[in-house]
C-alpha cells in the first residue's frame, strides 16, 4: 500500500521560476466528483493524468490533511485520453515545475484554463513531522483546505472563487 505524506502551500512570488530544473505539462481529470466524496458515497478519488509522455491512473483516499493512501498505476496514453473524455467536472490543466531547495524537491503547480492565476507548491515528506526549509516564495499552508485539492479545482475552479478566497489571509 502506498502512503503519501504531502504538504501544500500557496506561492507568493516568482522567485521559484529561475530555480526550476524541469517543467512538465499535465492534464488530469476525475472519474468521480467532489459531491460523491463529500456524501461519503466514495472513499477515494479516481484520477487520470497525462504528464509529459506518460499516463497514470491514480487513487487517493479521502482523508483531509497531509497523510493519505495513494495508488498510482501507469497506463497507455491512448487509454488515458479515452478516460479523460469520461471524466466528470472540468479537466485540470497545469504545468508542474520541479524546484530544488534545501535538499528537497518542491513541485510548483502553475494552473491554466479555469484555474489560471493559481500557483501552489507541494512537498512530499518521508514522515509527518519531517523538518524542511521553507523557501521565501512560500506563503500560507493550505494542506487542510480542500478547495486547493485538484479534485475540488475540477469541480469548482479558481475562476469561481470569491475575491476573499482568492486573496487568502490578510
Amino acid at each position: 500500500m502506498g502512503i503519501e505524506i504531502e504538504r501544500k502551500f500557496r506561492v507568493t512570488g516568482d522567485g521559484w521560476r529561475a530555480a526550476a530544473r524541469k517543467v512538465e505539462p499535465m492534464a488530469q481529470g476525475y472519474l468521480n466528483d467532489l459531491a460523491a466524496m463529500d456524501r461519503g458515497a466514495m472513499k477515494a478519488s479516481v484520477r487520470v493524468r497525462i504528464a509529459g509522455d506518460g499516463a497514470w491512473l491514480n487513487l487517493k483516499s479521502r482523508e483531509l490533511g497531509h497523510t493519505r493512501q495513494e495508488f498510482d498505476y501507469p497506463i497507455p496514453v491512448d487509454d488515458a485520453r479515452a478516460l479523460l473524455a469520461l471524466c466528470v467536472g472540468g479537466l485540470v490543466d497545469k504545468r508542474r515545475h520541479y524546484v530544488d531547495h534545501g535538499g528537497r524537491t518542491w513541485e510548483v503547480d502553475e494552473f491554466f484554463g479555469d484555474n489560471v492565476g493559481l500557483v501552489v507548491a507541494e512537498l512530499e515528506l518521508e514522515s509527518a513531522d519531517a523538518a524542511f526549509e521553507r523557501p521565501d516564495w512560500i506563503g500560507e499552508e493550505v494542506t487542510d483546505q480542500s478547495r486547493f485539492y485538484n479534485l475540488a479545482l475540477s469541480t469548482r475552479p479558481f475562476c469561481e472563487w470569491s475575491d476573499t478566497e482568492r486573496a487568502g489571509p490578510p
